[in-house]
């Protein structure tokens, strides 16, 4: 039996898009939005959930395994080549953009001996590019607007037998070859130096944080507040790029966040 639905998954896989949404739909049961493309040699196995909201793009040669539920937001790109694998849910935030070769994994069958919860939530305008690996065993939250950029860092929520969760905050850039530990929390506003070795907890916003292990080293100044400020894409609206901003660094033009004024 497994074989079988392994054989029709890379069947559906080399389907064109107006083919497969509709397979997805009507046999899988999964909710597809309007203006969805999903790229050749996209493979769901396993896959019991499936929300896709309207407008987002799927490139080619991506794997999504064994994942319970996956919920991506309206106008996310993802590219190609990337594994999303295993965990309860994984909920990408609308205008996310995640490019290329990265491995989204979660242990399947996770030798531990705390309670987790094995959840990636990646805010929105949410940024990873290329080369990265996030162990999600346990919840990893990446904030509205934050950015992993460059290559090859790497995010641990576990180590042999035990699990911690990792939350990066809002509006956040991150370098290449980062090693982020178990149970790492930085807050919003802050930029993390290229080759960094995150352990513990970081309670300044705004500060430039480097080393091995990492330590803030001093304050954003205005000269440095654009690497989190600006727009993670050219295409996302103000209401959801900057009006998660803290007001003293926000537009006063600039409305409050959709979610603000969907409570008022």
């Amino acid at each position: 039996m497994w074989i079988l639905k392994a054989s029709f998954s890379l069947f559906v896989a080399i389907l064109p898009s107006f083919l497969k949404i509709p397979v997805y739909r009507y046999l899988y049961g999964y909710q597809i939005g309007k203006g969805v493309k999903i790229g050749f040699g996209v493979v769901i196995v396993g896959v019991k959930n499936f929300k896709i909201d309207h407008h987002v793009r799927i490139g080619h040669f991506n794997l999504f395994y064994y994942v319970t539920e996956i919920n991506i937001g309206e106008h996310t790109r993802i590219g190609y080549f990337n594994i999303f694998r295993g965990g309860d849910r994984i909920n990408i935030g609308r205008y996310a953009s995640i490019l290329r070769f990265n491995v989204l994994n979660s242990i399947l069958t996770p030798d531990v001996v705390n309670e987790m919860d094995p959840t990636l939530n990646l805010g929105i305008g949410t940024v990873i590019t290329t080369g990265h690996w996030i162990d999600f065993t346990d919840r990893i939250t990446i904030g509205h607007n934050s950015i992993i950029g460059g290559r090859n860092s790497s995010f641990w929520t576990h180590n042999r037998q035990r699990t911690r969760p990792i939350e990066i905050g809002p509006h956040c850039y991150l370098g290449s070859e980062i090693r982020v530990a178990p149970g790492v929390e930085v807050p919003t506003l802050c930029v993390v130096a290229v080759g960094s070795v995150l352990i513990g907890n970081y309670d300044l916003s705004r500060s430039l944080i480097a080393g091995n292990p990492a330590k803030v080293l001093r304050e954003l100044t205005e000269r440095d507040m654009f690497l989190v400020t600006r727009k993670t894409r050219k295409d996302i609206p103000d209401i959801d790029a900057v009006s998660y901003l803290p007001e003293d660094v926000r537009s006063p033009e600039i409305p409050e966040s959709r979610e603000l004024q969907e409570k008022s």
